[in-house]
This record gives C-alpha cells, sequence and structure tokens, in this order.
C-alpha cells in the first residue's frame, strides 16, 4: 500500500474520526468517548493518510509529573504491518519525554507483547490493576 502517512502532534480531531477508526478494526464503539477524554491528555499522536483519512491514533495520558500513560493505539486494519503503530507510540514516548515526563506506562493484551516489546522498546515490570466494574473486588468495592 503506498501512500504518505502524515503523522500529527495534538491535531484536530473529531468523535466521529475516532469512532469509525475504532469500529475499524471491530473496537468497542463508544460516541462521545473523545470529547470526555480530550482534556485529560497530555497529548494524541495521529496518523493520517495523504487524503486525511484517520489510520491511526495513539492517546498520551498524565498524571501532571513525571508519569504518562500510553492509551487507546490503534491503526485500521488495511494499515496494520507497516510500522504506523511502532511510529505512533515512537513519536507518543517523545513528545512525552518533550513535556518532562520520566516514565511511559502501558498495559495490553498478550499478545500484543512482542509488539510493545519488541518493535516499542517497552520492558516488562511489576504491576497490578484492579478491575473496578466486578462486584467481587477488594477494598469492599461491592
Amino acid at each position: 500500500m503506498e501512500c504518505e502517512i502524515d503523522y500529527r502532534w495534538r491535531a484536530e480531531l473529531s468523535d466521529e474520526a475516532l469512532v469509525a477508526l475504532t469500529a475499524s478494526h471491530g473496537g468497542r464503539v463508544q460516541p462521545g468517548w473523545w470529547e470526555r477524554i480530550r482534556e485529560h491528555s497530555l497529548g494524541w499522536v495521529s496518523a493520517h493518510r495523504d487524503d486525511a483519512t484517520l489510520i491511526g491514533f495513539a492517546n498520551v495520558a498524565w498524571d501532571g509529573g513525571d508519569h504518562a500513560f500510553l492509551l487507546d493505539p490503534k491503526v485500521r486494519p488495511d494499515h496494520q504491518r507497516l510500522g504506523i503503530g511502532t511510529e505512533l507510540v515512537r513519536r507518543a514516548a517523545a513528545a512525552a519525554r518533550d513535556a518532562g515526563c520520566e516514565w511511559l506506562h502501558v498495559d495490553f493484551e498478550p499478545h500484543l507483547r512482542g509488539f510493545y516489546f519488541d518493535a516499542c522498546g517497552f520492558r516488562p515490570t511489576d504491576a497490578g490493576v484492579m478491575y473496578l466494574r466486578s462486584r467481587a473486588g477488594s477494598f469492599g468495592l461491592h
């Protein structure tokens, strides 16, 4: 597939474009999501085809200090395995570093280990996660 990819930091994106991107790979579509989330982001990287179609996205949330969090990276299926996802992550990491962050965190499903560890340079760490929608949580979360 030959096309120029235009990567942008904090580009204006519509909720509709992100819904279409999410739906393209079978993700859980939530109209209005971007309008709610955008203000909590340090920034985001987007990838656009030469016809301006949104083909990739990665959000960078942060704690206002040293820690940034890579969230919701996605690339249209017809553009995957072309290095676009890796470039989105590379640019997200550079932007977080330029903003003064020391750490970039990511969590992912096991089948994505190769992408994040091998292609993107993350390393495994001990971490924890708590699913908050479960009625059988700890700390009396019922």
